[in-house]
């Protein structure tokens, strides 16, 4: 009983003297209060599936009373942003650059036929299934409750027919191994040179911050636009998802993403003492990064103010490229904004980091 009694005092003993060094550190003692706050707030708004505001372009070829009623009944939900076009070809122009998510088409014959034509944009197979199902289900009721014949809905999704899961999620997969992978090594290579102590005796010698720092990106780069090539033709001849677009536009591309992902982990590895507290931090920002790219769930289904949020993430364009070159084609000339804003974030990022690194 005493050797028991013994046993329990040096372990709480042992407690107490772990409790007190974890606690003493103000850098945990953020992590663990701060992340846990953070993710949860941005998860409950940001996680979610319902179909809040989508854009619809609408063309109304019958221009009849019927036709009318329908679009007034779509537009009264206020879960659809109805923009009205002349023709086909200008409908078909919005959604090859991901302005609208669907098109609603009521053909000249619709008085007659009693058909009408719902296209979603099959390259966001998630949205384009809840926006398409959404719209159908609103349809039907308003014609329901209002006790009119039934009308026939012809459906059809573009740049994925059958809207397979695999189109869409594959090149989000590869968006997001990049991330993980060269924003962590770049953070554990550096802290570890700290924690190891080679960091002091690299800066003794004649080797310049900047030729230090391009030592460590460049191959961390390289293994990045190896997993880019690699899970691209995995993608192609394992899993049958299309490339349709530039070789050269995805390498680009993924060359503007990198300055991103580098930067972050540099910066990340500024503010870090320790491979732990590197670890800790990258993941404290990856996951928000990855809810709020649109990965999962449709940026436009978030509240307005996370959306805003979601302009300082370059994951958010680097999967409309991907996605796009995969589905729709297209070339260097086809994204500026989303080649914009990686080259705008990732200068950013290894500006900061190169202020800070010391």
């Amino acid at each position: 009983m005493n050797a028991v009694r013994l046993s329990l005092i040096r372990l709480w003993a042992l407690l107490g003297k772990e409790f007190r060094q974890m606690l003493r550190d103000p850098r945990m003692r953020f992590f663990i209060i701060v992340p846990p706050l953070v993710q949860l707030v941005i998860f409950g708004y940001a996680a979610t599936f319902d179909v809040r505001v989508a854009d619809v372009a609408v063309v109304d070829e019958a221009n009849i009373a019927a036709s009318r009623e329908l679009i007034d009944a779509v537009a009264a939900t206020g879960h659809f942003r109805l923009t009205h076009v002349g023709d086909m070809d200008a409908a078909e122009h919005l959604l090859e650059r991901s302005d609208v998510r669907a098109i609603l088409r009521f053909p000249w014959d619709f008085d007659g036929t009693g058909q009408l034509q719902l296209i979603g944009d099959g390259s966001d197979s998630n949205s384009a299934q809840l926006v398409m199902g959404q719209l159908s289900a609103t349809l039907r009721d308003h014609l329901l409750q209002n006790r009119q014949p039934p009308l026939e809905l012809i459906t059809r999704a573009w740049f994925n027919q059958n809207l397979e899961d695999r189109y869409y999620f594959v090149p989000g997969i590869m968006a997001n191994v990049v991330l993980i992978a060269t924003m962590i090594l770049v953070a554990m290579t550096v802290v570890r040179e700290r924690e190891h102590g080679t960091l002091e005796r690299l800066m003794v010698t004649p080797l310049a911050k900047l030729e230090f720092i391009v030592g460590k990106l460049i191959p961390v780069a390289l293994i990045g636009l190896f997993d880019v090539i690699l899970i691209t033709l995995v993608a192609v001849y394992l899993f049958d998802v299309p490339f349709r677009g530039s070789f050269m536009a995805l390498v680009a591309g993924t060359m503007l993403y990198l300055m991103s992902t580098l930067g972050m982990g540099l910066l990340i590895s500024s503010y870090a003492s320790t491979q732990q507290q590197a670890m800790l931090t990258a993941f404290f920002f990856l996951m928000p990064m990855v809810i709020l790219s649109g990965f999962a769930f449709p940026i436009r289904n978030m509240p307005e103010w996370i959306q805003y949020v979601t302009y300082l993430d370059p994951l958010r364009y680097y999967l409309v490229v991907v996605r796009d070159l995969f589905l729709k084609g297209g070339g260097l000339a086809s994204h500026p904004f989303q080649f914009g804003m990686m080259g705008l974030l990732g200068s950013s990022a290894l500006g900061l980091s190169l202020f800070r690194l010391r």
